[in-house]
């Protein structure tokens, strides 16, 4: 859908919106002309629905970059963008915000920003998974060097961390993956014991230093994080001055930016059921709701449902590492030089991932801890002044 799209009818302004409620008796004569904390107000709506209008625009087409790590790092700038702006206004406002209704609402947005802060933690540990996936890859690589003869001690190494890899990236959620994993592994008949290799490759996995509990869920802390989240009622807009508009407003995309993070990333106890949902008066609806909806048509995509994360890197080096224990499972010595020009053809696809792992993980990890840090910084303002 072009950006232009979202612009028409469900591009009303707060301005119109809370002009809805004036007496239909009054004449143009008594033309309302919008206080300043109405157009700063308005700016903000305005601001939002922007930024997801470009990230929409840059999930679509030929250039598709959606769930990328590109494509993710700028959710996550578009969400400090929006963040710093929030703060400022209720920085601005922080007379009215201290009386109600606002100071339940405003209290009720910083709590499920804590809730937030655990899905960071959580995607941090995730990063560093990834991480390991990209050490596997790295070895293959170093394997199957395309400088040098491919020789049977190299293949060996290569496929012992393809497996390992494939091991890694299974979801636990799927109870087929081990039995499937199994099934394949078989024929690498020179590792011994493949039942135990198995076990102690799992518990490599899991035994990463985990900074949420064992216990902990992505799934219900987003559920936690979405509960009860309503629009703002007619009578809490119009006591606030209109203040409870972009608190429903940051709240929504604090959630939203948080869904696609579990959606993305690996992590404890992976789900999308979450309820979510924009009424399209609001400007920046329209734009949220397609993205929301292309990731759930994402997520439904058979060879992606039993996938550990969305991340269109994550796919690539399942897909190529996959690619490459199939071709070196048909391999027999000696090797003739149609299969070892179709080894090296296959690493440079392997190779390829590997180098975007490798250039994109430590930006996106950055963002992903600065996201951390701005929510706390912004509360710990927000409750001193207030």
């Amino acid at each position: 859908m072009p950006a232009t799209d979202f612009q028409g009818s469900f591009g009303r302004s707060l301005l119109s919106l809370r002009r809805d409620p004036v007496d239909s008796t009054a004449t143009t004569s008594h033309h309302h002309e919008p206080t300043n904390m109405e157009v700063e107000l308005d700016s903000f709506q305005r601001q939002v629905a922007e930024k997801f209008i470009d990230l929409n625009a840059a999930s679509g087409g030929d250039n598709n970059e959606l769930l990328s790590l590109e494509w993710i790092g700028k959710l996550l700038d578009s969400f400090l963008c929006c963040q710093e702006e929030f703060r400022a206004i209720v920085f601005n406002h922080r007379s009215q915000i201290s009386k109600p209704p606002m100071d339940r609402l405003i209290s009720d947005y910083f709590e499920r920003s804590i809730k937030a802060l655990d899905v960071c933690n959580a995607i941090r540990d995730g990063i560093e998974q990834i991480r390991q996936w990209q050490k596997l890859a790295d070895i293959v690589i170093s394997a199957l060097d395309s400088h040098r003869p491919i020789g049977e001690g190299q293949l060996r190494r290569a496929k012992k961390a393809l497996i390992d890899l494939a091991i890694g990236m299974l979801d636990e959620k799927d109870p087929s993956s081990g039995a499937n994993l199994a099934h394949r592994n078989r024929s690498f008949g020179r590792i011994k014991d493949n039942h135990s290799h198995h076990h102690r490759s799992i518990g490599h996995f899991r035994s990463l230093s985990w900074s949420v509990s064992r216990s902990w869920s992505a799934s219900k802390q987003l559920q936690a994080l979405a509960s009860n989240l309503a629009t703002p009622r007619p009578n809490d807009v119009a006591a606030s001055n209109g203040l409870a508009v972009p608190v429903y407003t940051m709240t929504s995309v604090l959630l939203f930016v948080m869904w696609v993070l579990v959606a993305a990333i690996p992590c404890q106890d992976r789900g999308l059921q979450v309820n979510f949902f924009v009424p399209r008066h609001f400007q920046w609806a329209a734009p949220v709701m397609s993205l929301h909806d292309k990731i759930v048509e994402e997520s439904k995509r058979r060879d992606r449902k039993n996938c550990c994360g969305l991340l269109r890197e994550i796919d690539r080096i399942e897909k190529s590492s996959r690619s490459m224990n199939e071709l070196i499972d048909s391999i027999h010595f000696p090797l003739t030089e149609e299969k070892e020009v179709e080894v090296k053809e296959r690493m440079e696809e392997l190779v390829q991932v590997h180098e975007a792992l490798k250039n994109g993980l430590d930006p996106f990890e950055r963002k992903v801890r600065e996201v951390f840090h701005r929510i706390v910084r912004s509360r710990t303002e927000s409750l001193d002044s207030l």
